[in-house]
């Protein structure tokens, strides 16, 4: 009796350990967050991405102090994006020193070292670096806006 038993825990024990190993998905590569400036385009981890006014189409201007305070968003292998954005406005680009930064619609992105936590838009207007610094909404055109709490 006692053997029975073990044989039919034996397909539950299996199923419970698959589960409990399971893989998480990988989080998309670029995400879409609501934020005071309403829903903008994030990072795999949630944060906020900048682009500079002063990048040409798909090329980094920013790079040493700037990139030292506008980290840029960097490239996967395979980058992936939720469903409303669209995959043929992102681009991986290569930056001067041969690393590789994702791209929407033209615009190199980067995070804002002034930004704490998921959500935070403290870059939003920066003039700094040759530039302005913008979010992008959804479909990858700067938001002008300033924060809705201020800053």
């Amino acid at each position: 009796m006692r053997r029975y038993l073990i044989l039919l825990l034996i397909p539950v024990l299996a199923v419970a350990v698959a589960t409990a190993t399971a893989v998480k998905p990988k989080p998309k590569s670029l995400q879409l967050r609501s934020t005071d400036l309403g829903r903008v385009i994030v990072d795999s981890k949630k944060r906020t991405l900048y682009m500079l006014t002063a990048d040409g189409k798909n090329s980094s201007s920013c790079s040493g102090q700037c990139a030292a305070n506008w980290p840029p968003a960097k490239a996967p292998k395979k980058p992936t994006l939720v469903k409303a954005l669209k995959k043929d406005r992102l681009k991986v680009i290569r930056r001067s020193d041969g690393t590789r930064q994702l791209a929407y619609r033209g615009h190199p992105l980067y995070r804002f070292a002034g930004d704490s936590r998921p959500g935070d838009v403290n870059g939003q207007g920066v003039n700094a670096f040759g530039g302005s610094w913008y979010v992008l909404g959804r479909s990858g055109a700067p938001v002008m806006a300033a924060p809705a709490s201020g800053y």
